[in-house]
């Protein structure tokens, strides 16, 4: 029987290199594990890496800056909208303060049962800090950030859509849902996987926005990926989603760390089915002490390191 654990990460196109690693570490005190390059195509764009104490599948957030490259997106609906992250529940009113200290603007809610602070990236992107009790993944506190109060993990992910039922059949038909929706004015939200954290899916009914952009563009969401667990699963579980008529899915793609097929969902987001095996991991090319530490290339750029480099703006980053 084919299963899916929960979330692995999630990435995004944001806009400059150096605010984005301020943003994730100095603002809100998350590791910096990895800094390497964005496999596809031909432009040496850097791929980041930030997570909790130990960069636990479900709590790893990777970012792609675009500005240097002049290349923009634009949110809007059918497109995966938010970032939702886990928090300790008695932690919102530090976080509010704490982003009111470095000039962020937020916003103190209520939704689905949880307590909620939102704010925004840079590069426009909307983050929703999500109150927990009971998630068990270690928060890094770093730069400052109180232990009780640092990050878990993610929390799962939010998605503008213009119908909300063509993602709860996905889920049913094809995605692991654990069946239970729970509804809230516009928004819908169900888990999917078998872990209890880190796994939400929240639909926003959205029919004002225009479509929003799916391609790589500073200022969007890209993909948000799924855990599969074994390469044996994967295989399984896309063949699965072909055979539910979802067939916009991708090859097997090696991106070092773990192994990736991504398909389209019918709500416009992309979904990426995930394996870390034996030959991938955080330190497959780091020690776990090293983490973030060094500029990582796979083995067919590797010749290209110093063309590479020269091409990327320089960053500064905690690790180093």
């Amino acid at each position: 029987m084919t299963y899916l654990v929960g979330s692995h990460h999630v990435t995004l196109s944001v806009g400059g290199a150096q605010e984005d690693v301020d943003f994730h570490t100095r603002v809100l005190g998350m590791r910096f594990i990895k800094k390497t390059v964005l496999y596809d195509g031909s432009s040496p764009i850097y791929h980041f890496y930030y997570s909790n104490a130990n960069g636990d599948p479900s709590s790893v957030v990777t970012t792609f800056p675009w500005a240097q490259a002049g290349v923009y997106g634009k949110r809007g609906t059918n497109q995966a909208r938010e970032v939702l992250l886990s928090v300790p529940a008695g932690s919102l009113d530090y976080w509010v303060k704490r982003l009111a200290q470095h000039d962020i603007k937020s916003r103190r809610f209520e939704a689905l049962g949880r307590g909620r602070v939102a704010f925004l990236h840079p590069s426009g992107i909307e983050y929703v800090l999500v109150g927990n009790e009971g998630d068990p993944r270690e928060g890094y506190s770093g730069n400052g950030v109180a232990p009780e109060a640092a990050i878990h993990g993610i929390h799962g992910m939010g998605i503008h859509v213009y119908d909300q039922d063509r993602m709860v059949d996905f889920g049913n038909e094809a995605f692991f849902s654990q069946g239970k929706v729970q509804e809230e004015g516009d928004l819908a939200s169900f888990q999917v996987g078998t872990q209890e954290f880190g796994n939400f899916i929240e639909l926003r009914g959205n029919r004002s926005d225009e479509q929003g952009t799916w391609r790589y563009g500073a200022g969007t969401y890209h993909h948000f990926a799924w855990n599969l667990d074994t390469l044996e699963n994967q295989a399984a579980v896309r063949f699965d989603i072909e055979g539910a008529g979802y067939t916009d899915i991708s090859e097997l793609k090696n991106r070092t760390y773990f192994k990736s097929h991504y398909v389209r969902t019918p709500g416009g987001a992309l979904f990426e089915l995930a394996v870390t095996d034996d030959e991938g991991g955080w330190d497959c090319d780091e020690s776990p002490e090293e983490l973030g530490k060094n500029f990582m290339l796979p083995p067919q750029f590797e010749s290209e390191r110093e063309s590479i480099l020269a091409r990327l703006e320089p960053v500064t980053t905690d690790s180093d």
